[in-house]
């Protein structure tokens, strides 16, 4: 079998190289003057436990990357495996989608909730953002952790949705979370 290579002096094809990596799926909000903003967002990790710390990689251009830049804020909304529907939503750019989902902004939210969506949501608060092509990487200091419902996580990968297999399923959740 001879592999297909891509030269560094050819284009490469990122969507087609990240699509073999499957990933979780959460939707980054924020505020701007009141109006909420989101995005889907598949871009994110963990980067540091002390502090506590999460990078998010934002299109430029975006209104939720002007909202998360203006405000200093955003909620990380980790979505579970029954909101396929809000991650197309969020995705699609509809300026009504926040007429469509139920959120809130709690006290102390840095961005809004997904309530219904989401099983467990991230307040952070931006500590650097650097551009990188067409994108803005937001380093988000995690203030608080809110943890739903012990859902599932949703998943994408190969150009997808999916869940997890059915034996990973039938595990607690919840164990490696807590310890």
């Amino acid at each position: 079998m001879n592999p297909k290579v891509t030269d560094t002096d050819q284009q490469v094809d990122m969507r087609r190289l990240m699509a073999g990596f499957p990933t979780g799926v959460c939707i980054v909000t924020s505020l701007d003057d009141g109006v909420p903003r989101g995005m889907t967002c598949t871009s994110l990790c963990s980067v540091a436990l002390e502090p506590p710390t999460l990078l998010v990689c934002l299109r430029r251009g975006s209104p939720t990357l002007a909202a998360v830049l203006a405000s200093r804020g955003f909620a990380v909304n980790l979505l579970h495996d029954e909101a396929q529907s809000s991650a197309e939503l969020f995705a699609s750019g509809r300026v009504d989608r926040f007429d469509r989902v139920g959120w809130h902004m709690g006290e102390g939210a840095c961005g809004p909730h997904l309530v219904n969506s989401a099983h467990t949501i991230a307040d952070c608060r931006v500590s650097e953002a650097s551009e990188v092509g067409d994108h803005v990487v937001i380093m988000g200091r995690v203030q608080r952790m809110s943890q739903l419902q012990p859902e599932l996580p949703l998943l994408y990968g190969l150009r997808r949705y999916a869940t997890w297999p059915q034996a990973v399923a039938d595990t607690d959740p919840c164990l490696d979370f807590i310890n």
